[in-house]
């Protein structure tokens, strides 16, 4: 059944700004695409359904497809926007995995910054994320949740109103459910699997690194586990108990096996040049509809390589 959603809020419509209008389809078992779309209105010629999907207008679980036989598997979320064509973000370096009215989860490419710094504005996820939903309507707004480093890539979680942002934030040990990192390190975990804790503190060069500490430091606690290893390299499954700045990077180099490309903490190569940290897997409450909001991505192929 066809939900209509209008992407805008109460007094968008001023300033001649025409919202989109937007229909939103559950495949009930699997199809494909123009044949779902030919179900599911049929009250619109095969022409107008066409155009559709030639001029970008039809979007499969967030990705928007002019596939006319694109698989779409029973559960699927199709959404037609029958104004004009889907925005999308002009950049390969952040991919949206998904939207909706509350919140958008992306995969970050290495080198973006998550928001901007005093010296770098533009470019960042942030900015980037900022334009793409004011050209859907002015009055659209984007906020910061958490942040990756510029350095790492993967699964983050922005929200698009204050109400879920203040929910996310606030609750985020609780409602966040895993949050799970695969890591490229130098050198082999002894022993393979384990914990790490420690209090995590900053020195004046804005460096993070661990104490015994509490009175110094915050808590900080690193479950990890070795997934395979190679010559000088193994890959790690890294869960994050508690949410630190540089964590990971920091525990890495307390075990002896920095993470590859690190060499602010210690790694001596970069075969990839970049840093090999990777966050894979992001699993939290949804801050409104309070569903269970699952993500994962594969472990990038450069990392694969190394071991």
């Amino acid at each position: 059944m066809a939900r209509k959603s209008r992407a805008f809020k109460p007094g968008a419509e001023r300033n001649n700004f025409r919202p989109d209008v937007i229909l939103e389809f559950t495949a009930a078992e699997d199809s494909t695409l123009l044949a779902f779309l030919l179900q599911s209105m049929p009250e619109r010629k095969r022409t107008t359904v066409k155009d559709y999907l030639r001029h970008n207008q039809v979007m499969v679980n967030g990705n928007v497809s002019t596939q006319f036989d694109l698989p779409v598997s029973a559960g699927s979320t199709v959404r037609v926007n029958t104004s004009r064509e889907f925005q999308t973000l002009g950049t390969h370096r952040i991919k949206i995995v998904y939207e909706d009215e509350d919140i958008m989860v992306i995969n970050k490419g290495y080198g973006v910054l998550s928001v901007g710094t005093d010296t770098k504005s533009d470019g960042t996820a942030y900015s980037i994320l900022k334009e793409y939903v004011k050209r859907q309507n002015p009055r659209n707004k984007i906020f910061v949740v958490h942040r990756l480093d510029q350095g790492t890539s993967g699964l983050m979680v922005f929200a698009r109103t204050p109400e879920a942002k203040e929910a996310l934030q606030h609750n985020w040990n609780n409602m966040v459910l895993e949050r799970t990192y695969v890591a490229v390190t130098e050198g082999h975990p002894e022993p393979e699997s384990g914990t790490i804790r420690s209090y995590l503190a900053e020195n004046s060069r804005h460096e993070v690194y661990s104490t015994n500490n509490k009175e110094e430091g915050k808590e900080a606690v690193t479950d990890y586990r070795t997934l395979k290893s190679r010559g000088p390299y193994s890959l790690l499954e890294l869960q994050l108990r508690t949410g630190r700045k540089n964590q990971i990077r920091v525990h890495m180099k307390d075990l002896g096996t920095p993470i590859a490309g690190d060499r602010r903490y210690g790694a001596k190569s970069s075969p990839i040049h970049r840093l090999a940290l990777h966050a894979r897997t992001l699993r939290f409450i949804h801050p409104v509809t309070r569903k269970d909001m699952n993500f994962s991505t594969p472990v990038p192929a450069a990392f694969e390589k190394m071991v």
